[in-house]
């Protein structure tokens, strides 16, 4: 099924646009019953509350997929790996987690877990994060706090699903970074904490997948060199998607 993609992304006073691309294959998600487990295999991160926190696909996009194990209690476990590092300019990543998600009702529940995000293939260090949220209704709030060397993290995150009445999906999400040691600037200056933030729009129109994101931090210039939190850039960026089924 293939897709056809077109990026636009303004930063500060630029604006490029992209070329098409196509992939062989759109996302896809097998369900099975295992016993008393639902067993998910797929291409897309199937849990709730993980799927905002796992890493995306980066790269190696032909090669990502994982698993997912529910039971009926509520416990579930799977991994999700967002590269293979099957290409030259990849590695191998793969997100383990676990956690127990449980409704009050048919309007309230609630969801808590860990996270595991390993390299089996480099020296670096794994890393843990610790998540919780509320759902009510269609919506969830959630929130994160993972541990990494040299630093923390926590993320702040809010997922207003489908808003029946504009026919959009909605996502906010907000991180806080601070670093046990400062990073040095070119200049002589320092950094030793920065924040983050995304709001990621999205509507299906006219047969197409539209998705429109803002993202930004609280570094600019050269204090950027410093950065590494959950966008793809440091400065203000605003992106267009837009994604094409043809068969």
């Amino acid at each position: 099924m293939p897709y056809a993609r077109c990026f636009t992304r303004w930063t500060g006073a630029v604006l490029t646009c992209a070329a098409l691309v196509y992939q062989p294959a759109s996302a896809q998600v097998l369900e099975r019953d295992v016993g008393d487990f639902s067993l998910k295999l797929g291409t897309t991160p199937s849990r709730t509350m993980a799927q905002g926190l796992v890493t995306p696909s980066t790269g190696d996009t032909a090669f990502h997929g994982g698993l997912d194990l529910t039971h009926e209690s509520g416990f579930y476990f799977g991994q999700w790996s967002p590269s293979a590092g099957l290409s030259p300019d990849t590695t191998l990543e793969v997100d383990s987690y676990m956690g127990f998600k449980k409704p009050f009702d048919k309007t309230l529940g609630y969801e808590l877990g860990v996270i595991r995000y390993s390299y089996p293939n480099t020296d670096q260090i794994d890393s843990h994060e610790l998540y919780a949220g509320f759902r009510i209704f269609d919506s969830r709030i959630g929130t994160a706090v993972s541990t990494d060397a040299g630093r923390q993290d926590s993320t702040l995150f809010l997922d207003l699903g489908a808003l029946a009445s504009l026919g959009l999906d909605l996502r906010v999400q907000y991180g806080n970074h601070q670093l046990d040691s400062p990073a040095v600037i070119d200049g002589g200056g320092m950094v030793s904490a920065y924040s983050d933030w995304s709001l990621n729009v999205s509507k299906p129109w006219l047969g197409m997948d539209m998705n429109l994101m803002y993202s930004g931090s609280s570094l600019n210039g050269a204090d950027c060199s410093a950065y590494s939190g959950h966008n793809s850039q440091c400065e203000s960026a605003v992106t267009l998607k837009v994604v094409r089924s043809f068969f």
